[in-house]
């Protein structure tokens, strides 16, 4: 971890159309931190990364990430800020007509490359990263439910991106595969990719515990500055 900001939020409120979601957002992530959100449903965990990621505007407040003032972004600077990011969802979102290798060339093309061959060597590479190299001729539909998320991994780091935000990425996966997901994003992070998690898989965060934000009650709190061990179901009201 680096004392360089990729994330900050400075009396950030989160709105999800016209509903106050999250109030008073106080929110630094340096380069090469793990960070989880947990809490309920509609607490404002996917808002928050959808903020991060220019898909919601910034109503009120300061943010800016990788560089970028999430304040009135203008378009066109939308699509460079995401060149910056590697987004991982939990429905895959993969196109359904078209297999692994021509997703991840799609996604390379719209982002400016133009070599064919420099295209297939880094699709190449990312495959083995995430170990889907003999999967690249596959459509969705014949992956299982690990392998798709594998090869949105993939796409997420196409661009070699700072920072990764994934939105529940082991939500539709058994325990075994959520563990092997869970240990692809901890690697990623280990060769210094800033990963910034969504998600309701506490056994995943015990078992693999990192810095920890907990949406409850319109708030957000931060177990970096707490300094305490979160007991998560308490705090949830589980």
């Amino acid at each position: 971890m680096t004392n360089i900001k990729i994330i900050e939020l400075v009396g950030a409120d989160i709105y999800q159309l016209d509903s106050l979601i999250l109030s008073d957002v106080n929110l630094d992530v340096h380069e090469g931190e793990f960070v989880y959100i947990t809490g309920k449903v509609g607490t404002g965990k996917s808002s928050l990364i959808k903020i991060l990621n220019a898909e919601l505007p910034l109503q009120k407040g300061i943010g800016e990430v990788a560089g970028f003032n999430l304040k009135n972004i203008k378009h066109k600077d939308v699509s460079l800020l995401r060149r910056k990011l590697g987004v991982v969802f939990q429905d895959f979102r993969l196109l359904p007509d078209r297999n692994v290798y021509e997703n991840l060339a799609f996604v390379l093309k719209a982002t400016g490359w133009k070599n064919k061959l420099d295209i297939l060597e880094r699709i190449e590479q990312v495959l083995k990263r995430v170990g889907m190299t003999k999967k690249k001729q596959k459509m969705p539909h014949q992956l299982s439910g690990g392998e798709q998320q594998r090869v949105v991994i993939a796409r997420a780091i196409l661009n070699n991106p700072p920072l990764i935000l994934a939105d529940e990425p082991t939500g539709n996966l058994d325990p075994e595969t959520s563990s092997e997901i869970m240990n692809l994003f901890l690697e990623l992070n280990s060769e210094g990719k800033t990963i910034m998690m969504a998600t309701h898989d506490f056994a995943a965060i015990a078992s693999k515990p990192a810095r920890t934000l907990v949406c409850a009650n319109g708030f957000i709190t931060d177990s970096a500055k707490e300094k305490v061990l979160l007991d998560f179901e308490s705090l949830l009201g589980f």
